[in-house]
């Protein structure tokens, strides 16, 4: 049901306030926004053109870096726009989308990263199996699955955000659109939307990230009957995947699994897995993965 009852727009207070700042904010985050285009499309391209890219790892890479663009575009346009705007409206419409195309993305960049975690598992666990297990048929239905699960996840939150009525405050100490600065807004008893946005938002980050965190456990554990040359392969592997895991999840725990209260640092953490983790993902799965950065010099340079 449409609760709102008088606000039609909101406005975006962004980063900051401070006008020579703003101009930083601008010139910082467009040069942060264009690499995460840059970077994310060049291994979208180079998977979708390399014959040697070809396995499910790469399939599911290729997926990440989408999610990473789309999840980087739901924020990082307004906020560069917004930061030299004299008018830092967004309407409530525009609001109410921008939730659900946030969770969305995000929602599906956990399941593709433990897509990833569980193609790892099997690689290394059960290496004899792996071709059977990991077919192109099963790695297209799983990414199928988690886009159902996010379209699942992002229903939920903008049912909750519908839900919410609006009386009369619409200022919005952030940069973007979520359930947590609405929640302060709305003039209602906020607490079981709270809890539902913890048993929705934050049982995601902290299962996923726990069901992570053993995959890796167990991969470890079971390298010590691998060779040496297998146990340095697979660890550079997984390092990649953890420090991703690490970056992603440690912020989105930290807002999404407490109380409807803000701290000053919010929006920093905030910056820190929309904007910084989709500029970072395409340089750890390329620095340190020497077959990304070979196919990607042999179709640039054949290019050129």
């Amino acid at each position: 049901m449409w609760l709102n009852l008088s606000v039609t727009e909101f406005i975006l207070l962004g980063l900051t306030r401070d006008a020579g700042k703003q101009k930083a904010v601008f010139g910082v985050f467009l040069i942060f926004y264009l690499a995460t285009l840059l970077g994310n499309f060049l291994i979208v391209v180079t998977i979708k053109t390399s014959r040697t890219l070809g396995t499910p790892m790469y399939f599911f890479l290729f997926y990440l870096s989408f999610a990473d663009t789309c999840f980087s575009t739901t924020t990082a346009p307004r906020l560069i726009v917004d930061a030299l705007a004299q008018n830092r409206t967004i309407s409530y419409n525009e609001c109410m989308i921008q939730v659900f195309t946030f969770h969305f993305f995000g929602c599906m960049e956990i399941l593709v990263l433990i897509l990833m975690a569980f193609d790892r598992y099997v690689a290394i666990c059960k290496p004899l199996r792996y071709t059977t297990i990991m077919s192109r048929h099963v790695c297209r239905v799983l990414v199928i699955l988690a886009w159902v699960g996010s379209c699942i996840h992002s229903s939920a939150q903008i049912f909750l955000a519908l839900r919410l009525p609006f009386c009369g405050p619409n200022v919005i100490d952030n940069y973007f659109c979520d359930l947590q600065p609405l929640l302060k807004l709305a003039c209602m008893d906020t607490y079981v939307t709270n809890l539902l946005l913890v048993s929705n938002s934050g049982a995601i980050c902290t299962v996923s990230f726990i069901i992570l965190l053993t995959s890796y456990v167990v991969i470890l554990y079971s390298l010590r009957n691998h060779s040496a040359e297998g146990r340095r392969k697979a660890l550079s592997t997984c390092t990649s995947h953890f420090i991703v895991v690490v970056l992603f999840f440690g912020p989105c725990i930290f807002i999404y699994t407490r109380p409807p209260t803000t701290f000053p640092i919010d929006k920093m953490v905030a910056v820190f897995y929309t904007i910084g983790t989709p500029l970072l993902n395409p340089l750890i799965y390329t620095l340190r993965n020497m077959e990304v950065k070979k196919a990607m010099k042999k179709l640039w340079c054949s290019k050129v």
